[in-house]
C-alpha cells in the first residue's frame, strides 16, 4: 500500500513537474466517489444488500460465540469432578467449535472471503459506470488528470472549482447510466 502511495505521488510530481518545464497548460480535477456512490439508489441498494449480510452472518457468529460461552461455563463449573476422559472430550469439543468460530469468520469476512466477492459483484457494475461517465467527461472537457479525493492518501489539496463530483452524480442520474 505505501508503495503504491510513493508511486503514484512520484507520478503526481513527474507531471507536475513536465507540465512546468514544457510550460504546459494541465487540465485538472477531482470527485469524491464515495459521496457519488452515497448518493446513487444503485450503489445504496447494493450497499443494503452487503449491510444485510453483515447482519446475518454476524448474528449466526454471536450464536456461535454464545454457545461457546455456554459450553465453556458448563465445563468450568464441572472439570474439577470430571474424569481426565470426559475432561479431554470437553476440552476438544471447545476447540472444534472455536475452530468452526474461525472457519466461519475466515470464510464470511476474510481477504477472499463472501463478503469481499459479494462487495466485487455489487459494486463493481457501479464503479465501473462511474468510470465511464468520469471517462468520458474527461475526454469531452479534455482533462488532464482527474483524481478520487475520497482516499486521502491521493489528493492533499483541491480547488473546489474543479470538483466533478456533483456533474458526474447529475449525469449519470440524468441519463441513468
Amino acid at each position: 500500500m505505501k508503495q503504491s502511495v510513493i508511486r503514484i505521488a512520484a507520478a503526481m510530481l513527474l507531471c507536475f513537474a513536465a507540465a512546468v518545464a514544457g510550460n504546459a497548460q494541465q487540465k485538472i480535477a477531482w470527485i469524491n466517489s464515495s459521496a457519488i456512490m452515497e448518493k446513487l439508489p444503485e450503489a445504496q441498494d447494493a450497499q443494503h444488500q452487503i449491510d444485510n449480510l453483515i447482519a446475518d452472518w454476524q448474528a449466526e457468529l454471536a450464536k456461535m460465540q454464545n454457545a461457546w460461552q455456554t459450553k465453556f461455563e458448563e465445563y468450568d463449573k464441572k472439570k474439577l469432578i470430571l474424569t481426565p476422559e470426559l475432561r479431554a472430550d470437553a476440552e476438544k469439543e471447545l476447540q472444534d467449535m472455536d475452530k468452526k468460530i474461525a472457519d466461519y469468520r475466515t470464510r464470511k469476512f476474510g481477504q477472499s472471503g463472501e463478503l469481499f466477492q459479494k462487495q466485487n459483484e455489487l459494486m463493481k457494475p457501479v464503479q465501473n459506470k462511474i468510470f465511464k461517465v468520469l471517462k468520458d467527461m474527461a475526454q469531452e472537457d479534455n482533462y488532464d488528470y482527474i483524481f478520487d479525493k475520497s482516499s486521502e492518501t491521493l489528493l492533499m489539496y483541491s480547488n473546489d472549482k474543479y470538483d466533478l463530483t456533483d456533474r458526474v452524480l447529475d449525469r449519470m442520474v440524468k441519463f441513468g447510466k
